[in-house]
């Protein structure tokens, strides 16, 4: 179905060559040599009934035959071979220029028709255009798997005509979770124990785009050798247990083609991804509730990320992995999904870390290399949920790769407390930095009015962030913060100059209604201004 490297290790394309002619055969074999390009003959027949057998035997890129030959000439077996390998590319050799040969040729889709004798330059012209359209194709043919096979595996496979042509009966596997990782995951080991499952029809494996997902093709004639595709389905998953591979089993319900394989493989995909659960069981039915209510368990779940996201932002580490280790349970019963899991996980990594980055949360000085753009770039990329390559996602999966959904809590626990520590001392820090700035920003602009969009900006940081930071240092909120150092600084020109009206003071602090000041004022200091000016006045006198 598929193979790596189908051209060998050193890259080269096979070729066949088909002359009855001892001499010419070693000629032509002579003028391939000398003409260094990717090409190496493995076979030579000396009739066409031999070749079939090569043929048959071993994978040929590129068949060259004589048109006179003994029991089956050029013709018939270019004939019979693309019946063998429809995509097999063929050149006719011959010393008579005859027209209707050539036409017949043409007729069976041979690429070339060459006469002898034949001549290195015109062998190496044929060869070379050949190649190249050997190249086309398979590219052609790869991009059939795009978004179906990993990009780096991809690159270096090369599909056969039996995959290029005809329906096929598609399973997608998914390891289950928390399975021993030398359980014999790999395509091989997996077409290998699927053989019981697909009787006499030929089957074989695809890696796909999620590390521990294959897709497995068979003959179509399977799903009529099983009563369902689920039932095609269950012996899989049968014939897997035997071998012991435990995986997860998802049949398609129609026969495929390889040109609609990449909707279709996003559709399994996507009802893989809804129904596995933590067990490695799948669910019967995906899909919401009819009623429309959430989940069971859906409610408890996101209340309590959003407390975990509270907890973490507010540094209280022993909180955060006390509720983490009541909570977990709910992604971790039988029945929970492997995708809900997979988010918690991934909300986890993207919270933890947004809380060292300078727009939403730990404080960073612009001169930080960590608040820098590039460095924000490569935060923002390793917290990418679509960076399939990133290191995100290589440490998220090793999370996973334990034997037990008890030894994970455990993993995820200390992968938590780890990521807390450091965040702790730079949160402290940082903190105490930007609301000693924040503090001194505000007090060199009592005369304006500021709001805490404004601060924000100034630090390059989120509002919610601001608010927690003049939270944790005052007690108090931003605008209680703020309008205390006001009242501050209007107490301060009460007492230093006795004749100035409120009015003015007012208009200074940037209240544009005396009124509204004095109520403000009062509420703050306990007295209104000119309660407060006569205070001043009888402790003047006093002293």
């Amino acid at each position: 179905m598929f193979e790596w490297n189908k051209k060998g290790d050193d890259g080269m394309y096979n070729i066949l060559i088909a002359e009855d002619s001892k001499p010419i055969l070693r000629n032509i074999q002579s003028l391939i040599q000398s003409a260094n390009l990717p090409v190496k003959v493995t076979a030579a027949a000396s009739n066409g009934v031999e070749a079939l057998v090569h043929l048959r035997e071993q994978h040929i890129d590129i068949l060259l035959t004589d048109i006179r030959m003994p029991k089956l000439d050029g013709l018939g077996l270019i004939e019979e071979a693309k019946h063998l390998n429809p995509r097999l590319q063929t050149v006719l050799i011959s010393g008579y220029s005859d027209f209707e040969y050539a036409r017949r040729a043409l007729n069976l889709q041979a690429f070339d028709y060459l006469l002898k004798p034949v001549e290195q330059e015109q062998l190496t012209e044929v060869l070379t255009r050949l190649l190249e359209q050997l190249r086309l194709q398979e590219e052609s043919d790869r991009r059939l798997l795009e978004g179906v096979v990993a990009p780096e595996l991809l690159a270096h496979m090369t599909l056969d005509a039996e995959l290029l042509t005809g329906e096929h009966a598609l399973l997608l596997l998914r390891r289950r979770p928390f399975s021993p990782q030398s359980d014999g995951w790999t395509p091989s080991d997996v077409q290998a124990a699927l053989a019981p499952a697909c009787g006499a029809l030929r089957c074989r494996v695809l890696p796909t785009l999620h590390p521990q997902g294959l897709l497995a093709f068979a003959d179509a004639r399977v799903l009529t050798a099983h009563a369902s595709p689920e039932a095609w389905a269950g012996a899989a998953r049968s014939a897997l247990a035997e071998r012991g591979i435990h995986a997860a089993a998802l049949g398609c319900p129609q026969p495929v083609e390889l040109r609609d394989l990449a909707g279709l493989y996003s559709r399994l995909e996507r009802a893989m991804r809804e129904r596995l659960t933590v067990s490695g069981s799948l669910e019967p039915c995906a899909g919401e509730p009819e009623d429309g209510r959430p989940r069971c368990g859906e409610a408890e779940k996101l209340a309590a990320q959003a407390q975990l996201a509270e907890l973490l932002a507010q540094r209280q580490k022993e909180r955060f992995l006390l509720l983490l280790r009541q909570k977990l349970p709910l992604w971790l019963s039988g029945g929970a999904k492997l995708a809900e899991l997979e988010r918690l996980v991934r909300f986890l990594a993207e919270e933890f870390g947004a809380a060292v980055l300078p727009d939403g949360g730990d404080y960073a000085d612009p001169s930080n290399s960590l608040g820098s753009s590039n460095n924000r770039d490569n935060l923002h990329n390793l917290n990418n949920p679509n960076n399939s390559a990133s290191a995100l996602d290589t440490e998220l999966h090793s999370l996973f790769a334990v034997p037990s959904p008890e030894a994970f809590a455990e993993v995820l626990h200390d992968w938590c407390a780890a990521r807390f520590d450091p965040l702790q001392e730079s949160g402290r820090r940082g903190g105490e930095e930007l609301f000693e700035q924040l503090d001194r920003y505000l007090r060199q602009n009592l005369y304006a009015q500021l709001s805490m969009p404004d601060a924000a900006q100034q630090f390059h940081v989120s509002p919610s962030y601001i608010s927690r930071i003049v939270k944790r240092y005052t007690g108090r909120t931003f605008v209680h913060h703020y309008m205390d150092l006001k009242i501050c600084e209007a107490r301060r020109l009460l007492a230093s100059d006795p004749d100035v009206r409120v009015k003015h003071i007012a208009e200074a602090l940037g209240f544009g209604d005396p009124h509204y000041f004095s109520k403000v004022f009062k509420e703050y200091a306990g007295c209104s201004p000119s309660e407060y000016r006569d205070t001043l006045a009888i402790e003047s006198e006093r002293i």
